[in-house]
């Protein structure tokens, strides 16, 4: 992480290393088995690595072009560029680029691969439907993405499942399932390196859904204590997420692919098992921290 005035935070950092750690260990372990099964990986790894490289360089462009968001001047947005201005003083770092995206669904979020290259956006139903100490709330946790470099962490982590989910699909639509059988005349070679390849899939997706909902909540933690104003967060995330029940489902779905990016979801998951598909944590896991750092800043629950 950068140096920045947000709190440190060693369970994010040990998450990283930790998520990372086990899924270069699964792509160690992947590309030896498929080089066992002589497959030739050599165009797919390219093309995994041109996708990767595309997100990571352009994921702000990509985001802000897929919400339907632009930049906007301080002589457009005066009082959200003086809200960003003052926590970009706080935080001690460069001020990001400001953007809105013409949505009725209240939310935003944070993109870019590093502080010098990243932008907060906000749409327009967010800023319908919060006052000034929520909205600096979420901006706060935006700009705590950007601080730990989250974006670049989530694209380089993707990158093992991308490779799994090409594999999957080369193995599918180009005939392998039926072309050859392994040396003990047993399944197959096509079909060892679907399931194989699935299973890569599956194992990788888990890991980093399970990082983001971390994510989230680290990235709650240091915007409550950039602004020492806990409660107003709380208080943004209780307001959107009623909201919610308020937009139409369609345009929920329509959000719903940039989950990922979103302050909070546009469609929340159900407890239970869809919960290990979840990008972010449950509401009241989010609400029950915010309510313990104000217990530690002294201001209640």
């Amino acid at each position: 992480m950068a140096q920045t005035r947000f709190a440190p935070d060693r369970g994010l950092t040990r998450r990283m290393v930790v998520t990372m750690f086990l899924l270069g260990l699964l792509y160690v372990v992947f590309v030896a088995v498929l080089i066992t099964l002589g497959v030739r990986a050599v165009v797919v790894l390219v093309i995994a690595g041109a996708i990767l490289l595309v997100q990571y360089f352009m994921s702000d462009r990509i985001a802000l072009f897929a919400m339907h968001g632009r930049v906007v001047s301080p002589q457009e947005a005066p009082e959200l560029h003086g809200m960003i201005d003052r926590l970009c003083a706080l935080a001690d770092m460069p001020k990001p680029r400001v953007a809105i995206a013409d949505s009725d669904v209240p939310n935003a979020f944070a993109t870019g691969r590093n502080q010098k290259n990243s932008v907060v956006c906000v749409t327009t139903g967010l800023l319908r439907r919060v006052d000034g100490g929520e909205l600096e709330g979420v901006l706060a946790h935006e700009m705590s993405h950007v601080a730990h470099r989250d974006v670049a962490v989530m694209t380089i982590a993707s990158f093992l499942g991308i490779v799994a989910g090409l594999m999957t699909r080369v193995a599918l639509y180009s005939g392998l399932g039926g072309r050859g059988r392994d040396d003990r005349g047993g399944l197959p070679i096509g079909l060892i390196i679907l399931l194989v390849s699935a299973l890569v899939y599956a194992v990788s997706f888990l890991l980093t859904r399970a990082l983001s909902r971390y994510r989230e909540l680290a990235a709650d933690r240091a915007g409550a204590l950039l602004t020492q104003r806990p409660s107003a967060l709380a208080s943004a995330l209780v307001k959107i997420s009623g909201e919610m029940a308020r937009i139409p489902t369609r345009d929920l779905r329509e959000a719903e692919p940039f989950n990922a990016f979103f302050f909070a979801p546009a469609l929340s998951g159900k407890a239970g098992l869809a919960a290990l598909f979840a990008t972010h944590p449950p509401l009241e896991r989010r609400l029950e921290q915010l309510s313990g750092i104000s217990a530690q800043l002294g201001q209640g629950g």
